[in-house]
């Protein structure tokens, strides 16, 4: 049955959603006086109509029917015929003619218009723009089993969403104001010392299952913007340490940011670029309190421009010096 066969089997009796069963029975009786075929003989529209309102009688007079049919509309019967993890096998029973597969009809029950989805996939979300709406699509959870892509797990009606965050936003912790869809706006709080890659639950708040008619949870996946002096490797808060070619020669104490605030670092006269030093307990908070350390790479940099002065003493530094670094490739 596809969506525009749906039969309104409340309309066709006239009556509402919450009728009982005998305003059903009384409606019934009466449509069936005005259209039955003994009264309208060879007249084939009053004998549709009587049959019409012969199966809205039968489903909704059935306690167990018309439950399936409040729960499920145009797909009752497939349900009522063991699909999903029903008394049929895979689905027996259902009519799936109208379809090239099964994905195609649990599609349209969903409600989306692609494929693709894997056993147990989660729908995603995108984000909305600047107001920070999120757009459900690509619900999934079904498998392609051998056959045609029958059924091989439950639909999952978890969803996944992206959000952005500035480095100060993950570091100390925030409030989100988010926009789901159109109609539902929510409040996130983002815990101190989110990293990028984690994720945030947000039970209750994905889709909705339509076998449970209860909603999964919606995850959020992190992404942090880029920050001009501290990056990420694994889980390791690493920056690049500028220093001059006489900080290097001679040592120095240099200002360093950290993210509990500026510290002051001794670099040993020697050290080398590509040279790494730690900072214990001065990098990203942890979860189990504290923070982490924050790792230093050396950069020597030479100035690109040079003042008289610095020209000259460059210039008796290279006359009199007597380290060659090169010294090792003399002999090969």
């Amino acid at each position: 049955m596809s969506a525009t066969d749906f039969k309104d089997y409340y309309k066709i009796l006239g009556v509402d959603k919450s009728a009982s069963e005998s305003d059903i029975k009384k409606a019934f009786r009466r449509l069936a006086r005005q259209y039955h075929p003994d009264l309208h003989p060879n007249d084939r529209v009053a004998e549709a109509k009587f049959k019409e309102i012969s199966e809205a009688n039968e489903v909704l007079s059935d306690k167990d029917k018309r439950q399936k049919y409040d729960q499920y509309g145009q797909y009752w019967r497939q349900m009522d015929s063991g699909f999903p993890g029903g008394g049929g096998a895979g689905g027996a029973g259902a009519d799936f003619g109208n379809y090239g597969n099964f994905d195609e009809f649990i599609n349209e029950l969903l409600g989306r218009f692609n494929t693709g989805a894997g056993r147990g996939a989660r729908s995603r979300t995108t984000p909305g723009g600047p107001s920070g709406s999120f757009g459900f699509e690509n619900f999934g959870g079904f498998g392609g089993g051998a056959g045609g892509g029958f059924p091989q797990g439950n639909i999952s009606a978890d969803a996944e969403a992206e959000i952005t965050l500035t480095f100060a936003e993950a570091l100390k912790g925030t409030e989100k104001r988010l926009r789901l869809n159109t109609q539902e706006n929510l409040t996130v709080r983002i815990p101190a010392g989110t990293k990028a890659g984690s994720r945030i639950r947000l039970r209750g708040k994905g889709q909705l299952n339509p076998m449970t008619q209860t909603r999964g949870d919606l995850y959020l996946m992190v992404k942090l913007q880029p920050h001009a002096f501290f990056k990420f490797e694994g889980d390791q808060l690493v920056c690049e340490l500028p220093i001059t070619p006489d900080e290097a020669v001679l040592g120095a104490k240099v200002e360093v940011p950290t993210p509990t605030g500026m510290v002051q670092v001794n670099l040993p006269a020697g050290i080398k670029s590509g040279q790494s030093l730690r900072l214990k307990g001065k990098g990203w908070p942890l979860s189990k309190g504290g923070n982490g350390d924050q790792l230093l790479k050396v950069q020597i940099v030479p100035p690109k421009e040079l003042s008289d002065i610095e020209r000259e003493c460059y210039e008796k530094i290279a006359a009199n010096r007597s380290f060659n670094p090169r010294s090792h490739l003399e002999s090969l």
